[in-house]
């Protein structure tokens, strides 16, 4: 395993107060020390337009270059109407262009899919992977993360619960162990 890992992260949901967020941020500070998280902020990027592939955009390469530049991402995200979110799949688009430079060929993604209904945002997870396959990102898939009643895993103050803490603590062993593998 190397001695440093970046992982990159992204937050499929553009709220405030979004409970992917707070997940997030939970899981993020459990990583050891010999790894460095930083999110891509997926905000400001205009809707990805393939006229855009002859033009320099800012935010796009600023994207592009954190992607790059790290060696997994992670990819922390609700459901909206029984897929990803709009900002999610715009953000995978303009890593996956221009033609022959796409950032995600192989490269490791994890994801993690929180909701408060019953399903867990399983449908989301299922287009994330089913689009970073096409890319050839190689994506961990054990364990896979599905949070359901995903509001029952916080605590009144926003924190994460105990129960679900020990699970994301888990998660965050497989997968530093998944993103600093050589081998694969």
């Amino acid at each position: 395993m190397s001695t440093s890992i970046n992982i990159a992260l992204m937050i499929g949901s553009l709220r405030k107060e979004s409970i992917n967020r707070k997940f997030a941020e939970f899981i993020a500070a459990q990583m050891p020390d010999s790894v460095t998280i930083k999110e891509v902020h997926i905000a400001d990027l205009p809707l990805y337009n393939q006229d855009y592939d002859d033009t320099t955009i800012d935010s796009y390469e600023r994207v592009r270059q954190q992607l790059k530049n790290a060696d997994a991402v992670l990819i922390v995200t609700p459901e909206h109407n029984r897929t990803m979110p709009a900002a999610l799949k715009n953000v995978i688009d303009i890593g996956s262009r221009p033609y022959k430079e796409n950032v995600w060929t192989h490269k490791k993604v994890a994801v993690v899919t929180a909701s408060p209904g019953s399903f867990g945002g399983i449908n989301s997870g299922l287009d994330v992977r089913k689009s970073m396959q096409m890319l050839s990102a190689q994506m961990m898939i054990d364990p896979e993360i599905h949070l359901s009643r995903a509001t029952d895993s916080l605590n009144e103050d926003g924190s994460v619960s105990p129960r679900t803490q020990k699970f994301l603590q888990r998660f965050v062993r497989d997968f530093v162990d998944f993103a600093g593998n050589t081998s694969e």
